[in-house]
């Protein structure tokens, strides 16, 4: 089998725990080239994964390497420069979310990958877990009825402890960008991404300064639909909570735990799948999913599922979701 050619830009803890591991694994994928700023670094990951091909700039490696296409894992301030400067050298393009720092940026990155036509796509790897992708074809069939309410959670600690990430000019904002905005994608997307009327949103500062470590939203769609989101880096808790549950007007589902409940008269009936996911394992699978949806759009072999002119939309929510909280009030979009 031919195998498709894909180099990793920028060598961080998110390209060293998922995408590297799962990219040698995949048999119809060639890991050519990786780049990262820290030689250090560089040498020490390419070594582990046995890759021969490293650079410390990403534009020698765009010059010189034999590719199709590549994964940008670069802190988020970087995302415009290094997939605008990958899409012109003719490469389809997977940006780890968010995919830039605000609309304006994202547009210029969609608007490259048009004109160049080459493929965009955005890391939103929840979608890509197989209780959600179970639970998006059970809504699809209409088991719940029409979905009017979507609540959803994420408390953990922050993703990343290196400094760029909580300061808002490089990563774009804190904990919004971080767990809210996959949240916020794997809402829309269950809801068919209904066109969004208005976004209330409060945040918090809590244990930081310059990007909210705490934040509450609350989405009204334009059918009528609710969403209502909540992420926080700094609640105390126990351990790690992740809770995602739909209402529709025949039944309700939710993830993490995986549970399914369609109504049938005056009963609630079990529909869950006898052999779920362990939430760990839902995880992992789902990263691992998002490189093979990646690989086969690449090839030709499915479309773009998280799509840049998905990322539009969610980016313009973002920040609608920013504005609300600085006015303290309810942004209309």
């Amino acid at each position: 089998m031919e195998k498709t050619k894909v180099a990793v830009i920028g060598l961080g803890s998110i390209a060293q725990l998922v995408h590297l591991p799962n990219l040698v694994k995949m048999s119809n994928v060639n890991l050519v080239s990786v780049a990262e700023i820290n030689s250090a670094r560089l040498n020490t990951i390419a070594d582990k994964f046995n890759i021969k091909e490293r650079y410390t700039s990403y534009k020698e490696l765009l010059e010189k390497s034999d590719i199709e296409a590549v994964i940008v894992a670069t802190p988020t301030g970087t995302h415009k420069e290094v997939a605008v400067a990958s899409l012109k050298s003719k490469k389809d393009v997977l940006v780890e979310k968010p995919l830039a720092r605000s609309f304006n940026e994202a547009k210029v990155i969609v608007d490259t990958a048009r004109k160049n036509k080459k493929k965009i796509m955005v890391g939103m790897n929840l979608r890509y877990r197989p209780d959600a992708m179970i639970l998006k074809s059970i809504m699809g069939a209409g088991e719940i009825g029409e979905p009017f309410y979507v609540k959803c959670g994420w408390i953990r600690r922050q993703s990343s402890a290196q400094r760029w990430f909580t300061k808002k000019e490089e990563s774009g904002g804190g904990v919004i960008v971080d767990l809210g905005i996959s949240l916020l994608d794997l809402s829309l997307w269950l809801l068919n991404y209904p066109p969004v009327k208005s976004v209330t949103t409060q945040c918090y500062y809590q244990n930081t300064k310059n990007v909210e470590d705490t934040s509450l939203s609350f989405l009204r769609c334009k059918n009528s639909s609710v969403v209502n989101i909540e992420t926080s880096w700094s609640l105390p808790v126990e351990k790690d909570i992740f809770y995602f549950t739909v209402y529709g007007t025949k039944g309700v589902a939710s993830l993490n735990p995986f549970r399914i409940y369609k109504k049938i008269e005056a009963q609630f009936i079990d529909l869950t799948p006898s052999q779920a996911e362990s939430p760990l394992s839902a995880f992992k699978k789902s990263y691992l999913n998002e490189l093979k949806s990646f690989i086969g759009a690449v090839r030709g072999l499915n479309p773009v599922f998280s799509s840049g002119g998905q990322a539009l939309l969610r980016q313009k929510v973002i920040d609608a979701m920013y504005q609300s909280a600085k006015q303290k009030i309810e942004i209309g979009l």
